[in-house]
């Protein structure tokens, strides 16, 4: 109950402070600030942290003094991993909805309800929006909606112990979106990316921890490449 409470103070502070800095044109640190802040609130009243994460099969790294700091980081991290500049077409919400759902199943797999609750509340309201969006043609995706799915996503990672899943099901596809949207159409990259994601997500039921570890580190190795070349750049 007190990481319910302590999520919803923290999503409506991070949505507060985004609004409230695009309102009055503040400078970004203020969001960074908002940010860091909702993360110590989960850490220290959520009772959350990333003390270790699961590696291989009953393999973890402890991170000891490092906890805390870690730990920031990475809900920081995640919460911006979607942070765009310019308005989104809405079907974007597909990538956060998938790592979502596979979240919500790990965390059933594991016993965890207050996770698997979780996550499938937010995945079925990204539906409906996504419903919403497809009906009535309006609306579009900004930072305040994507900087709160991010925010919870690194939550329920959190809670999980896990950073592969966010890793490879959002910010991977999510690179990937970026890498090609100028080659093809919003939706075509859209789609394309969000497949990916969902290979992916289905990946990690059915391979090894470690070859996923692989995978991961040998995607992430090309992306960063890509970025010393003009043609490919989208960081």
């Amino acid at each position: 109950m007190l990481l319910y409470l302590s999520l919803f103070i923290a999503i409506v502070l991070i949505a507060t402070i985004t609004k409230l800095t695009q309102i009055f044109k503040l400078s970004r640190i203020w969001e960074l600030v908002g940010q860091i802040s909702a993360s110590l609130l989960i850490i220290i009243f959520g009772k959350l942290d990333f003390s270790y994460f699961n590696l291989i099969y009953g393999d973890h790294i402890q991170f000891g003094y490092l906890t805390i700091p870690f730990s920031v980081l990475f809900i920081v991290g995640f919460t911006n991993v979607m942070n765009m500049e310019t308005k989104q077409n809405h079907l974007i919400l597909l990538l956060p909805c998938v790592s979502l759902v596979c979240l919500s199943i790990l965390a059933f797999i594991m016993g965890d309800s207050v996770v698997s609750i979780t996550g499938i509340s937010a995945s079925l309201m990204i539906m409906l929006i996504l419903l919403y969006s497809y009906y009535s043609n309006k609306l579009f995706v900004g930072r305040t909606l994507t900087m709160s799915i991010g925010f919870i996503i690194a939550v329920l990672s959190l809670a999980l112990k896990t950073v592969y899943i966010p890793i490879f099901v959002l910010a991977l596809p999510l690179a990937l979106y970026y890498l090609i949207q100028n080659k093809f159409t919003n939706v075509q990259s859209i789609s394309i990316s969000s497949l990916i994601a969902i290979i992916f997500s289905v990946l990690m039921f059915v391979v090894p921890s470690e070859v996923i570890w692989y995978l991961v580190v040998g995607l992430t190795v090309i992306l960063v490449i890509t970025q010393f070349f003009r043609k490919y750049r989208f960081i």
